[in-house]
């Protein structure tokens, strides 16, 4: 269609108004939309571009081969991606290292096949980058939500400008554990011993709706209403899918999936998927059909809220340093792994699609040297805050989510923006809580960057990625006054 037909169609017919974000954004794609000819071709080889990506799958998780091992209490290990998850937290140091080095020894010894493979799904991301007229790798996938390049690279320069707090996150850890040379081998036991505290259903039931008070009456009482119209399936049992998950359906509810432990995790995890939940509720509640559903941009970003609200009522209630050790431990770990460890992730992208737009090769000798640069810096390496061995740069080859094209640089941003956006409404900042309630409502209404403007938060600029280091701070401030109370 000639250029301005569609915006004529929605001045005449107000019936295409539900639908103005999705043909205004086809005209947003016009440059990069291709005549019939050359579309049917680029359909057509989306018949090979998922390879790379089944290939890693097969090897993976199928086909290499694992190695047993004996741990040192005599228990043999058949050191497979789920046992290497489980047992690289063992509270035996020598079972770590030896863990870490058998696993990474494996996936070293593919270390050329899994570059070919990561060689192979970067060129397809470039392939159908130049096809389409994007001037990058990056353009064209932010492109699908229409995210500013800004986010992503102010992302990266705010997460290395907060390098320092992570290095003291490690510092501490080192502390809590009692290891002066703290390894790379050292990052995944708990913090703290496991309190063992049960949470039967109904008293996290009845914690979430305590944590969710600021949010006000309304919000409250339709996750109530929810759960004794039960809108959630509980606890675990045969046949049950593993995991928790949230499915909206228009017109009806949300529909919430947990499997239910009776301990602090599944209270989280409860808060987590009602988060999303409320986000489809109220979604729904507010938009056509057509708007109601929401961009992944900004999925996480009512399921980690949710979580720091019960962080902020369950520290509150502590009954001793004990509890308040172990939920501070455990969120200054949520936020390395989910903000830093994602981030370093971003920044391997980034890197290895400049590098392939540039013509380079991506072996995997190289993949280990950019992997291992970013592992270095990201930890501490040459600071002597924590040791990176050689052996263990080759985990690019172990992460599935490069194979999907700048994903999970999401899980930061979210963070980073529900982080701000908690903190206000806690604080009681006026109209914190309608601009919060408003993103929810606006389901997919405009594009995400911009609902979360006009929630007020930037993603673009620093200060969200700030204040998420700042209450990262905090969170080891008062890990800290409580080791001072023990040395007292």
């Amino acid at each position: 269609m000639p250029a301005g037909t569609t915006e004529t169609f929605l001045e005449v017919d107000k019936a295409l108004a539900p639908y103005r974000l999705f043909l205004e954004d086809i005209a947003r794609r016009r440059p990069h939309t291709l005549p019939p000819a050359e579309e049917k071709l680029l359909a057509e080889a989306g018949l090979m571009a998922p390879a790379a990506s089944t290939v890693y799958g097969i090897l993976a998780n199928a086909d290499m081969p694992f190695p047993e091992v004996s741990l040192g209490d005599g228990t043999k290990v058949r050191l497979n991606q789920a046992a290497y998850a489980k047992y690289r937290a063992v509270p035996s140091r020598a079972d770590r290292k030896m863990v870490f080095h058998e696993f990474w020894s494996t996936f070293k010894l593919f270390e050329r096949t899994f570059g070919v493979m990561m060689d192979a799904s970067v060129k397809r991301d470039l392939f159908y980058a130049r096809s389409r007229n994007y001037p990058s790798c990056l353009s064209a996938a932010l492109s699908d939500s229409n995210v500013p390049e800004a986010v992503y690279r102010t992302l990266v320069a705010e997460a290395n400008r907060a390098l320092p707090v992570l290095h003291r996150a490690f510092k501490l850890r080192g502390t809590l554990l009692g290891i002066p040379d703290l390894a790379y081998y050292d990052i995944y036991p708990p913090l703290v011993s496991h309190l063992d505290i049960k949470f039967p259903v109904e008293h996290g039931k009845a914690l979430v709706l305590d944590a969710l008070r600021p949010l006000g009456d309304e919000y409250v009482s339709t996750v109530r209403s929810g759960f004794g119209a039960r809108w959630m399936d509980v606890f675990p049992r045969p046949g049950k899918r593993s995991g928790a998950y949230s499915n909206a359906v228009y017109d009806v509810h949300p529909y919430v999936l947990t499997n239910y432990n009776d301990d602090y995790e599944s209270v989280s995890t409860m808060a987590h998927e009602w988060g999303h939940a409320m986000h489809s509720c109220l979604a729904n509640r507010t938009q056509p059909y057509a708007t109601a559903d929401y961009s992944i941009f900004i999925a996480e970003v009512a399921s980690t809220f949710n979580e720091a609200l019960l962080l902020d009522r369950m520290l509150k209630n502590v009954a001793n340093d004990d509890q308040r050790l172990t939920l501070l431990g455990s969120y200054v770990e949520n936020l390395r792994g989910t903000f830093f460890r994602q981030t370093m992730f971003a920044e391997f992208e980034l890197t290895t699609h400049e590098v392939a737009e540039c013509g380079k090769a991506l072996t995997g000798e190289r993949l280990s040297q950019i992997y291992g640069d970013l592992l270095r810096r990201y930890h501490g390496h040459g600071a002597d805050v924590l040791r990176i061995d050689d052996l263990y740069t080759v985990e690019w080859a172990y992460i599935p989510h490069f194979y999907r094209n700048f994903y999970v640089y999401q899980y930061a941003t979210s963070l980073a923006a529900s982080t701000q956006l908690a903190q206000e409404v806690l604080q009681g900042e006026p109209g914190a809580r309608d601009r919060y309630l408003g993103l929810l409502e606006a389901g997919g209404s405009r594009y995400p960057y911009e609902l979360l403007g006009d929630a007020g938060i930037d993603l673009a600029s620093p200060a969200p990625y700030q204040a998420l280091a700042a209450r990262m701070s905090w969170a080891m401030d008062e890990i800290e006054k409580i080791i001072a109370r023990r040395k007292k």
